[in-house]
């Protein structure tokens, strides 16, 4: 494996596309860490260096989540405080009412209508950012009623002072400017790594916030199990336990992410002239998990953004503060989650998957399922087969989903550290990481090297490269990458002359 990414940087367009793709993670990265204007930074800092959170909060586990996606840009009130899920949240509302709505269907069956439909994608993706900029922005205030900023009230409290010194609707207008501004200058980024880079853009910059939230967690685990022993042998026991039942969770994610029933296609013969067709044996591969985390995000924003939304508008009624507290953490939120991953799955599978073309198509190809007659019957069998798959599915999302509120409670971690354990983060972070080694494992062998695997292959989620574009020019390259030193001296000097202020 190690000589796999050694050989990786001896193709020049391969090269050209990870120093590119690694360029744009740079930018992500230094966006998510500069603070809005008009926020004091000094009490964002006390309240990261004091925060703690309750464990076994429902409420703390969806804001560790969100802190997570947006790659701590949240906590800092960063102008990439929305991160990338506001397109997310736009893509997969359009790609839903692509498969419901018949015009929308036509449409993306036009030529052209791909490209209409992108379009749509983005302006719903500025009207949401737009909206949620606002209520971030009005939240500032009084932080006390945002769920995903919990303890900075008190350290505001403490301080004496505010988190906006100068709050007023200027404020709020440039804050949504600029969260609106940064969001959509990620997903264009995003859209470069898909075209210019090693592909998969947008899911990438997910996982690369996803994998920033690491190293805070190993030092908090570090503490807990490790720096607070007190003469206790049992902590750093516990810890190799911990790390091992992670690998454990970690293996078996994989298994299913990339485990599929395989249905068994025979094609009948065919003499054509004096040369005979078919009779070849082929697999329809049936993924378990075909969903995906869709089911889990689309259960999330079902309870998610209408509790923080009541909570926000009705800060002092008390029924609607118990309310929004009920749906968002406690078992009734695991309870309504779970049914609405069960829902959901089934959901994404009956929009998605069509048996009934399916059928159409082997039976024009000449190809049917042994056993099984041509046409009606070789639909319902999929379709049977396909909601057998999807129940085990929707079990092993639902576990994965509870997992880190499971460790989180039972071992005191904190809901960051909890997230790689188990949950949406780690699906999505297994997830990405396959595709992308398949990705640069398809350039390799196309080279004539050797790829991550000896003996198999890596089965990502998709059947064919996704770079549609030109590599980005190796003089683009150099520049961004003098840029980013030019940055990363300059933010150096400034923390060497406040240090010795």
């Amino acid at each position: 494996m190690i000589s796999a990414f050694a050989n990786s940087f001896k193709i020049p367009d391969l090269r050209s596309r990870i120093l590119f793709t690694l360029a744009m993670i740079v930018i992500v990265r230094i966006g998510a860490s500069i603070t809005l204007p008009g926020v004091d930074v000094t009490v964002l800092d006390e309240w990261i260096k004091n925060r703690t959170a309750d464990a076994g909060s429902g409420a703390a586990q969806v804001a560790a989540l969100l802190n997570v996606f947006s790659g701590g840009g949240l906590q800092n009130c960063a102008i990439f405080a929305l991160g990338i899920m506001p397109y997310i949240s736009a893509s997969i509302m359009m790609q839903l009412l692509t498969a419901v709505v018949p015009k929308l269907s036509k449409l993306a069956r036009e030529d052209g209508g791909r490209q209409k439909i992108t379009q749509y994608t983005r302006l719903a993706t500025i009207a949401l950012c737009v909206f949620q900029g606002y209520l971030l922005a009005q939240s500032l205030e009084n932080p006390g009623q945002n769920i995903f900023l919990g303890g900075l009230q008190d350290t505001i409290d403490r301080l004496g002072r505010p988190l906006v010194p100068d709050f007023n609707m200027g404020f709020v207008f440039t804050t949504v400017i600029t969260i609106t501004a940064g969001t959509m200058l990620m997903m264009w980024l995003g859209e470069m790594i898909t075209e210019r880079g090693i592909g998969n853009g947008v899911s990438l910059l997910i996982c690369v916030n996803i994998v920033s939230d690491l190293p805070g967690a190993m030092v908090q685990v570090w503490q807990t199990y490790v720096g607070n022993v007190d003469g206790d042998m049992s902590k750093p026991a516990t810890l190799v336990l911990l790390l091992a039942f992670m690998i454990l969770v970690i293996a078996g994610v994989i298994a299913l992410t990339q485990a599929t029933r395989r249905i068994v296609i025979q094609y009948a013969k065919r003499v054509v002239g004096r040369k005979v067709y078919g009779g070849q044996t082929q697999y329809l591969p049936l993924k378990i998990n075909y969903s995906g985390v869709m089911p889990i995000i689309f259960a999330q924003a079902i309870l998610l953004f209408p509790s923080s939304i009541i909570s926000s508008m009705f800060p002092d009624v008390g029924w609607v503060q118990r309310f929004s507290q009920a749906i968002a953490s406690g078992w009734v939120y695991y309870a309504i989650s779970g049914a609405l991953i069960f829902f959901f799955s089934y959901f994404w599978v009956a929009t998605m998957f069509q048996p009934t073309q399916i059928s159409e198509d082997l039976k024009k190809s000449g190809g049917y399922i042994p056993g099984i007659r041509p046409g009606k019957p070789t639909a319902d069998f999929l379709d049977f087969t396909m909601s057998r798959l999807t129940f085990a599915g929707a079990i092993f999302l639902t576990f994965l989903f509870i997992m880190p509120g499971l460790v989180s409670a039972g071992l005191g971690i904190a809901p960051q550290t909890a997230q790689f354990f188990g949950g949406t983060s780690l699906l999505i972070l297994v997830g990405v990481v396959l595709d992308v080694m398949r990705q640069i494992e398809t350039h390799l062998l196309q080279s004539h090297y050797d790829g991550f695997l000896k003996k198999g292959r890596i089965r990502g989620r998709f059947d064919r490269m996704q770079q549609s574009g030109n590599v980005a020019n190796p003089a683009t390259v150099v520049m961004l990458w003098s840029g980013i030193a030019v940055i990363t001296l300059v933010g150096v000097a400034w923390l060497i002359y406040n240090k010795g202020m």
